[in-house]
């Protein structure tokens, strides 16, 4: 095998949300496999946007949300990689786009493989999760289309 072009790819995913994996995942196996990259999975839990809105949750609710999707992504885990691959599992909360960025740097990634839906004319001008994690990613970044609907991967985590 010759040197891979890439070494550490972060694929980031909605666990509620299949359609931000299902097309990617294949992909980024294919990568990892063919260049004995590191993989590495992302989920980001939105934060409540303002300070007045978290204040009508339990104070606890950030540590037991975080405690929850870390044990669905290992279980996601074990159900979707094979145990050729190798993986690690990483949860953040807070804007979406910014966490993925923020978590592949800190991690030395130097690909990003995520979905993206077809666009519709509100993108152009809000600018959805994946486009601005292409914009602003200082690593490659590769967008697998899904088939998801636009809300789905975009409009409820910015």
């Amino acid at each position: 095998m010759s040197e891979a072009i890439y070494s550490k790819i972060l694929l980031p995913i909605d666990l509620g949300e299949p359609c931000t994996w299902e097309k990617p995942l294949p992909v980024v196996l294919n990568m990892v496999r063919n260049s004995g990259a590191h993989l590495d999975v992302l989920t980001v839990i939105p934060d409540m946007g303002m300070p007045v809105v978290g204040s009508f949750f339990p104070p606890d609710f950030e540590k037991k949300a975080r405690s929850k999707a870390e044990e669905e992504l290992q279980k996601w885990m074990a159900k979707y990689l094979p145990d050729d691959v190798d993986a690690e599992a990483w949860v953040s909360v807070g804007s979406v786009y910014h966490k993925i960025i923020k978590v592949a740097k800190r991690l030395g990634t130097d690909l990003i493989v995520m979905a993206s839906h077809r666009p519709n004319m509100q993108d152009y001008l809000l600018g959805p999760n994946a486009a601005r994690v292409v914009r602003h990613a200082p690593m490659d970044v590769f967008i697998v289309r899904s088939d998801c609907p636009p809300e789905a991967v975009d409009d409820k985590r910015q």
